[in-house]
């Protein structure tokens, strides 16, 4: 068995784990970074789409079991020294002032978050330092205040994506540059090894800002910051009353491990940080850790989410990077409805055989010839929080998820005035697709942050209640999904909480 003793153990190298790494990596504290993943291999295998689409190439052989439907599933999740941001999209966006308060949507009430813009703004701004983000103030018309610009200017847009830009605000419509994390000039991105625009892919290139470049491996470079890699964490234990918790248990490679802390951070994702709660039972805490009230696992959200291929019927569009624009009009009202919608950007550019993968009795000509001739969209609405929404240990300790989408009419909207906008542009055939369970890349809720232990995991700072030294740093404490993506809020609270545990170091 081995054994290991330190000041700080942060328990997932995804952004929030990452991020606080490098928050942590100068206040003299000796930081372990423990991370069930190993490093993701840099080769050409990266952007071939039947390894990465169709074979899942990078993507966890673990199953999951869907309680609503009754039968096994496969999640997209990908357990690598970086975490999901390895295969994601890296438009980074901050929450919306409003997404911090009480927001009436149609189907119910969107809660206020323990926090405000304003407590998280700065740290925002040191997140997309920290990322490189690419974008332009001033443009969004649902832009919350910045006290700090955008580190880089925007991706510029292709042709056909300009020449759709300037038709959408001939039409009325205000579309912006999407906030990219992206290093764009120089070596990585636009360089040697074009791609289609991050989504779904690792980078070959080295071009994506992922938490592992950005923040890992400059924490790294400290001598107080170690990495723990391919080490699965089952429980914790604490001291008899169950106010500390001792250790953190698992195995690296087969052999036992156990690791003493003097603080805890689980960032282990919205699905898998209340599982690690949920397996330490002691007489302590007899329900799993926080669960005096049966809340941990509780609130899973992952935003209603759909793909759009816009297609025109004359002329290419021969688009390479066309992830470059936001549109925000829908996001708090639409015609002729009055109440949050979404919001929607361009995707990293589809192909044939990506369509294929999910599709495979259309025939690959025609998807070929489709995507020669479209624009290609991701839409996003608010999913609400639902107490029944939730994730469990079943038999076997095998992960239940009870699921059921809801805010459904919203989203049904926001894909409703999308086509129509597209068609004004001059792109009659629009096709969608609905994606359910399984993508789950903006899993959030399960150990949500409040002031009250009975409906709350975690206070404001992300401490778990009652626990003095256990603290909780990724999705899984947002008390909302918003219809944002969500990495850059959880790089700022992960910053924030940084700043308060290098205080008290």
């Amino acid at each position: 068995m081995k054994e290991l003793s330190v000041d700080i153990t942060i328990i997932g190298s995804g952004p929030g784990g990452s991020a606080l790494a490098y928050a942590l990596k100068d206040c003299g504290a000796d930081v372990l970074v423990v991370e069930r993943g190993g490093y993701l291999p840099i080769e050409p295998a990266n952007w071939d789409e039947k390894a990465v689409f169709n074979h899942g190439r990078y993507k966890t052989s673990e199953k999951w079991f869907d309680v609503v439907n009754g039968a096994s599933y496969k999640p997209g999740n990908h357990y690598w020294v970086g975490g999901q941001t390895k295969m994601y999209g890296a438009n980074l966006q901050r929450f919306r002032k409003e997404d911090f308060e009480d927001l009436q949507h149609v189907e119910g009430i969107s809660p206020a978050w323990p926090i405000t813009y304003e407590d998280i703004e700065p740290f925002y701004g040191e997140a997309e330092s920290l990322f490189v983000v690419r974008g332009e103030a001033g443009v969004d018309l649902t832009e919350p205040f910045r006290s700090t610009p955008f580190p880089f200017p925007a991706i510029p847009h292709e042709p056909a994506v300009a020449q759709l830009v300037e038709k959408l605000k001939a039409l009325g419509f205000n579309p912006h540059p999407l906030e990219m994390a992206v290093h764009w000039e120089g070596a990585g991105c636009n360089a040697e090894f074009p791609c289609t625009g991050c989504d779904g892919f690792p980078c070959y290139a080295r071009g994506k800002a992922d938490a592992e470049t950005q923040c890992l491996n400059p924490a790294l470079e400290s001598e107080d910051v170690r990495l723990l890699a391919n080490t699965v964490i089952m429980r914790f234990t604490t001291t008899p009353d169950g106010k500390q918790v001792v250790s953190a248990e698992g195995t690296c490679r087969g052999e036992s491990v156990v690791i003493k802390s003097k603080h805890f951070i689980l960032a282990c994702g919205a699905a898998n940080s209340p599982l690690v709660l949920l397996r330490s039972q002691s007489s302590a805490w007899p329900d799993g850790i926080g669960n005096t009230y049966d809340q941990v696992g509780r609130h899973y959200m992952l935003q209603n989410q759909s793909a759009l291929m816009s297609v025109r019927p004359f002329g290419t569009t021969d688009l390479t990077m066309q992830k470059t624009v936001g549109i925000h009009d829908f996001l708090f009202e639409a015609p002729g409805f009055s109440y949050p919608v979404g919001a929607i950007q361009t995707l990293g550019k589809l192909t044939g055989l990506m369509i294929q993968s999910d599709q495979p009795y259309l025939p690959g000509k025609l998807l070929d010839e489709m995507v020669k001739r479209s624009i290609d969209w991701w839409m996003t609405s608010e999913e609400l929080p639902d107490p029944n929404n939730r994730i469990q240990l079943g038999k076997d300790g095998r992960i239940e998820v009870t699921w059921r989408p809801n805010n459904e009419e919203a989203h049904k909207v926001l894909l409703t005035q999308v086509k129509k906008m597209m068609r004004g542009a001059g792109y009659p055939f629009n096709f969608h697709k609905r994606f359910g369970i399984a993508a789950n890349a903006h899993q959030c809720g399960t150990l949500r942050i409040g002031n009250e232990p009975s409906t709350s995991i975690c206070d404001p700072s992300g401490r778990v209640h009652g626990i003095e030294n256990l603290y909780v740093a990724d999705a899984s404490v947002f008390p909302s999904s918003t219809a944002m993506a969500p990495t850059l809020t959880l790089v700022a609270l992960s910053l924030k909480m940084g700043r308060m545990l290098a205080a008290s170091s």
